[in-house]
């Protein structure tokens, strides 16, 4: 399993890093980004800490670890900006925070995230067939969220992604040991998201993609 949006305690997450990719290798993952919520008041303590961490986990509990960042209600216009100053801080995968169903996130979210240098829109909430097409156009992945509360609109999310032909991702958002992946929770997952169970292999290599470009 890969899982390319999770947070430790430097954020919103319970566990630190170690305890989170120790946990994620014993449910049988194979690969993790750490992607805790930033925005520029924290980005600089944040990410190089994640960035010092990663490669000792990745030796030594022989799972591939890579650090990122999870960029979340940073106001749109400023969206660009963030993500050029977490790639200068060595973040290897971008996540931005998507206009989710759930929350109330800023408007125009999801459009400025789609023209900046970011790897995953994460729960976009109604993904338009505009949005999707940027997606498809700058090989940006769109999430598929594991979590209940942002999968709201898992469907809608697929419909337009596959016909705009944008990549998907499965990913847990994880927060508590609890919502790391299983198999029984990627297969809920796919089926609330009306996605065949098979599927998720295509999802796998799309993830695999992400990591490709920045493993070291």
């Amino acid at each position: 399993m890969i899982d390319l949006h999770t947070h430790t305690f430097f954020s919103d997450g319970i566990l630190i890093p170690s305890e989170l990719v120790y946990s994620a290798k014993f449910k049988g993952y194979t690969a993790i980004a750490i992607t805790d919520h930033v925005d520029f008041s924290n980005m600089d303590f944040l990410i190089p800490r994640i960035v010092k961490a990663a490669p000792e986990l990745s030796k030594y509990f022989e799972i591939t670890v890579l650090a990122g960042a999870e960029i979340s209600y940073v106001p749109p216009k400023l969206i660009s900006k963030a993500a050029q100053e977490c790639r200068k801080l060595g973040a290897q995968v971008i996540v931005v925070h998507g206009e989710t169903a759930a929350e109330n996130v800023p408007p125009y979210t999801n459009i400025n995230a789609l023209n900046s240098d970011i790897d995953i829109l994460a729960h976009p909430g109604n993904l338009t067939k505009e949005q999707a097409e940027i997606a498809a156009q700058r090989d940006i992945k769109i999430e598929i969220s594991a979590r209940t509360s942002h999968g709201i609109t898992n469907d809608q999310v697929a419909q337009s992604a596959l016909a705009a032909g944008a990549k998907l991702i499965l990913n847990s958002d994880t927060h508590v040991p609890e919502h790391l992946l299983t198999k029984e929770l990627i297969e809920k997952t796919l089926s609330r998201s009306q996605l065949k169970s098979d599927y998720y292999e295509v999802m796998q290599k799309n993830a695999l993609e992400v990591i490709s470009k920045y493993k070291s």
